[in-house]
Protein backbone atom coordinates (compact mmCIF):
# COMPACT_ATOMS: atom_id res chain seq x y z
CA UNK A 1 0.00 0.00 0.00
CA UNK A 2 1.53 3.28 -1.08
CA UNK A 3 0.27 6.43 0.57
CA UNK A 4 1.01 9.98 -0.34
CA UNK A 5 1.51 12.05 2.80
CA UNK A 6 -0.93 14.92 3.28
CA UNK A 7 0.34 18.41 2.60
CA UNK A 8 2.35 19.84 5.45
CA UNK A 9 0.80 22.52 7.58
CA UNK A 10 -1.40 22.73 10.64
CA UNK A 11 -3.30 19.57 11.54
CA UNK A 12 -6.79 19.33 10.18
CA UNK A 13 -9.63 18.88 12.61
CA UNK A 14 -11.61 15.70 12.27
CA UNK A 15 -15.40 16.26 12.26
CA UNK A 16 -17.26 14.78 15.24
CA UNK A 17 -19.08 12.28 12.99
CA UNK A 18 -15.70 10.97 11.76
CA UNK A 19 -14.39 10.73 15.35
CA UNK A 20 -17.31 8.43 16.15
CA UNK A 21 -16.59 6.27 13.09
CA UNK A 22 -12.87 6.12 13.87
CA UNK A 23 -13.56 5.31 17.54
CA UNK A 24 -15.96 2.55 16.50
CA UNK A 25 -13.33 1.12 14.16
CA UNK A 26 -10.64 1.20 16.87
CA UNK A 27 -13.00 -0.34 19.46
CA UNK A 28 -13.80 -3.09 16.95
CA UNK A 29 -10.31 -4.46 17.52
CA UNK A 30 -11.74 -5.91 20.74
CA UNK A 31 -14.42 -8.63 20.71
CA UNK A 32 -16.36 -6.44 23.18
CA UNK A 33 -16.35 -2.89 21.75
CA UNK A 34 -18.73 -1.62 24.45
CA UNK A 35 -16.09 -2.42 27.06
CA UNK A 36 -13.59 -0.34 25.11
CA UNK A 37 -15.97 2.63 24.91
CA UNK A 38 -16.65 2.32 28.66
CA UNK A 39 -12.91 2.31 29.41
CA UNK A 40 -12.42 5.41 27.26
CA UNK A 41 -15.30 7.13 29.05
CA UNK A 42 -14.04 6.16 32.53
CA UNK A 43 -10.25 6.36 32.17
CA UNK A 44 -9.56 7.91 28.76
CA UNK A 45 -7.54 4.86 27.70
CA UNK A 46 -8.39 1.28 26.77
CA UNK A 47 -6.25 -1.81 26.27
CA UNK A 48 -6.86 -3.09 22.74
CA UNK A 49 -5.71 -6.45 21.41
CA UNK A 50 -3.30 -6.27 18.51
CA UNK A 51 -3.20 -8.50 15.46
CA UNK A 52 -6.77 -8.10 14.25
CA UNK A 53 -7.30 -4.49 13.13
CA UNK A 54 -3.75 -3.28 13.54
CA UNK A 55 -0.30 -4.07 14.87
CA UNK A 56 2.14 -1.62 16.44
CA UNK A 57 5.86 -1.10 16.00
CA UNK A 58 7.48 0.05 19.25
CA UNK A 59 10.11 2.68 18.45
CA UNK A 60 12.34 4.09 21.19
CA UNK A 61 11.89 7.84 21.61
CA UNK A 62 15.62 8.44 21.07
CA UNK A 63 15.40 6.92 17.56
CA UNK A 64 12.40 9.06 16.61
CA UNK A 65 14.00 12.20 18.02
CA UNK A 66 17.27 11.48 16.17
CA UNK A 67 15.41 11.10 12.85
CA UNK A 68 13.32 14.22 13.42
CA UNK A 69 16.32 16.07 14.88
CA UNK A 70 14.11 17.35 17.68
CA UNK A 71 12.35 16.24 20.83
CA UNK A 72 9.91 19.15 20.79
CA UNK A 73 6.44 17.51 20.87
CA UNK A 74 4.91 19.83 18.25
CA UNK A 75 7.86 19.47 15.89
CA UNK A 76 7.83 15.67 16.27
CA UNK A 77 4.06 15.48 15.76
CA UNK A 78 4.16 17.60 12.60
CA UNK A 79 7.07 15.63 11.18
CA UNK A 80 5.51 12.23 11.91
CA UNK A 81 2.15 13.36 10.52
CA UNK A 82 3.78 14.42 7.26
CA UNK A 83 6.24 11.53 6.97
CA UNK A 84 4.16 8.57 8.18
CA UNK A 85 0.69 9.85 7.24
CA UNK A 86 -0.89 7.58 9.83
CA UNK A 87 -1.57 7.14 13.55
CA UNK A 88 1.13 7.21 16.21
CA UNK A 89 0.72 6.87 19.98
CA UNK A 90 3.32 8.03 22.51
CA UNK A 91 4.00 6.71 25.95
CA UNK A 92 5.76 9.70 27.49
CA UNK A 93 7.73 7.32 29.71
CA UNK A 94 9.45 5.98 26.60
CA UNK A 95 8.48 4.68 23.20
CA UNK A 96 6.33 5.70 20.29
CA UNK A 97 3.89 3.15 18.85
CA UNK A 98 3.41 3.33 15.09
CA UNK A 99 0.19 1.60 14.01
CA UNK A 100 0.48 -0.59 10.91
CA UNK A 101 -1.71 -3.18 9.17
CA UNK A 102 -1.43 -6.71 10.61
CA UNK A 103 -0.60 -8.18 7.19
CA UNK A 104 2.04 -5.59 6.26
CA UNK A 105 5.70 -6.59 6.12
CA UNK A 106 8.09 -5.32 8.80
CA UNK A 107 11.74 -6.32 8.98
CA UNK A 108 13.17 -3.44 10.99
CA UNK A 109 15.06 -3.95 14.25
CA UNK A 110 12.26 -2.36 16.28
CA UNK A 111 9.82 -4.77 17.89
CA UNK A 112 6.54 -5.45 16.15
CA UNK A 113 3.69 -6.01 18.61
CA UNK A 114 0.94 -8.28 17.30
CA UNK A 115 -1.41 -11.11 18.31
CA UNK A 116 -1.25 -11.87 22.02
CA UNK A 117 -0.30 -8.29 22.91
CA UNK A 118 -2.44 -5.42 24.15
CA UNK A 119 -1.74 -1.74 23.55
CA UNK A 120 -3.02 1.18 25.61
CA UNK A 121 -4.98 3.29 23.11
CA UNK A 122 -6.17 6.71 24.24
CA UNK A 123 -9.59 7.96 23.27
CA UNK A 124 -9.79 10.45 20.45
CA UNK A 125 -10.28 14.08 21.34
CA UNK A 126 -9.03 15.85 24.42
CA UNK A 127 -6.31 13.85 26.18
CA UNK A 128 -6.98 12.82 29.75
CA UNK A 129 -3.68 11.07 30.42
CA UNK A 130 -0.34 12.79 30.64
CA UNK A 131 1.34 9.41 30.07
CA UNK A 132 -0.25 8.07 26.88
CA UNK A 133 -1.51 10.27 24.06
CA UNK A 134 -2.04 10.44 20.33
CA UNK A 135 0.91 12.10 18.62
CA UNK A 136 -0.83 11.63 15.27
CA UNK A 137 -4.46 10.55 15.58
CA UNK A 138 -6.11 8.50 12.85
CA UNK A 139 -8.05 10.58 10.34
CA UNK A 140 -10.32 7.81 9.03
CA UNK A 141 -11.34 4.25 9.95
CA UNK A 142 -8.55 1.91 8.85
CA UNK A 143 -6.03 4.76 8.63
CA UNK A 144 -2.63 3.14 9.31
CA UNK A 145 1.03 3.90 8.65
CA UNK A 146 3.00 2.45 5.78
CA UNK A 147 5.86 0.38 7.27
CA UNK A 148 8.09 1.35 4.32
CA UNK A 149 7.81 5.00 5.39
CA UNK A 150 8.68 4.02 8.96
CA UNK A 151 11.67 2.01 7.73
CA UNK A 152 12.94 4.98 5.71
CA UNK A 153 12.53 7.28 8.71
CA UNK A 154 14.51 4.94 10.95
CA UNK A 155 17.27 4.57 8.34
CA UNK A 156 17.58 8.34 8.52
CA UNK A 157 18.06 8.05 12.29
CA UNK A 158 20.74 5.39 11.81
CA UNK A 159 22.58 7.53 9.26
CA UNK A 160 22.52 10.52 11.61
CA UNK A 161 23.83 8.38 14.48
CA UNK A 162 26.83 7.35 12.33
CA UNK A 163 27.56 10.85 10.99
CA UNK A 164 27.20 12.86 14.19
CA UNK A 165 30.09 12.79 16.69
Amino acid sequence: MTRIPPPSGPPTTVPQRDKHQISAWLAGADPHPRTVHAAWADRGIALLPLGHRFDAVRVPAARVHAAVHSDDPRTVAAFLRDWLAGPVIRDTRGPYYVLIAPDSPWNGREERLTTGTFLGVPRLGHPVSTLTRWVVPPTAPGDLCDPAHLGALLLTAETLEVVEP
